[in-house]
């Protein structure tokens, strides 16, 4: 049976998470104290403490349903074998991102959270490790399913930072190009009548 948590202890933690969260779109995240989220959050210091570790780790957490949803789109988009065009699913990742622009900018910027960063690759590596299995790539655990799947999953961070820059507009136009950039030798893989494939590196 799943233990319940006390509504009052629910009640903190969701100020609090909207306290840093609030914070992290104003400064950098390795800028925020402790002692600023619980005057935000009109919570005693102490009491933080009672709930989270550190500042990180109250960030992660505040960050877990973003990369919740993130994940789940992720799921739906092929990793493994690319198709031409880039597929509706990988610009509805770009646009969810672009949602919460400034925070990921924060999350993955020089100055954030390295265990958001390690979360967030964790979270595409599972993703792209089930669609490896499904493939009939290997078995979760195989060497060469991992190495596939974490290099995917650095690869789709990097692109996703590179996304978030200002320097380029972020058009249909230019997402079509991030995919092809995503793929193998920087063009998605051709499938012709099923019988060319390509994958990730």
């Amino acid at each position: 049976m799943t233990k319940r948590v006390d509504p009052r202890v629910q009640r903190t933690r969701a100020l609090l998470r909207a306290a840093v969260l609030e914070l992290a779109t104003e400064r950098e995240p390795d800028a925020i104290t402790i002692a600023e989220v619980a005057e935000r959050a009109t919570i005693n210091r102490a009491t933080v403490y009672q709930h989270y570790r550190d500042r990180d780790a109250l960030l992660l957490d505040a960050m877990e349903n973003e990369l919740a949803g993130l994940a789940g789109l992720v799921a739906r988009c092929p990793l493994v074998v690319l198709p031409k065009e880039m597929p509706p699913a990988f610009l509805d990742i770009l646009r969810h991102v672009e949602a919460n622009t400034v925070l990921y900018r924060r999350m993955l910027g020089p100055c954030g959270s390295a265990r958001f960063i390690n979360r967030l690759h964790q979270l595409v590596a599972e993703q792209v490790t089930l669609q490896l299995v499904t493939a009939g790539v290997g078995a979760p655990d195989a060497p060469t399913v991992e190495l596939r799947a974490h290099c995917a999953a650095g690869a789709f961070i990097g692109l996703v930072t590179h996304w978030l820059d200002d320097s380029h507009p972020h058009t249909e136009a230019a997402a079509a190009e991030a995919w092809q950039a995503f793929g193998p030798t920087g063009g998605a893989a051709t499938r012709q009548s099923g019988e060319e494939t390509g994958t990730t590196p």
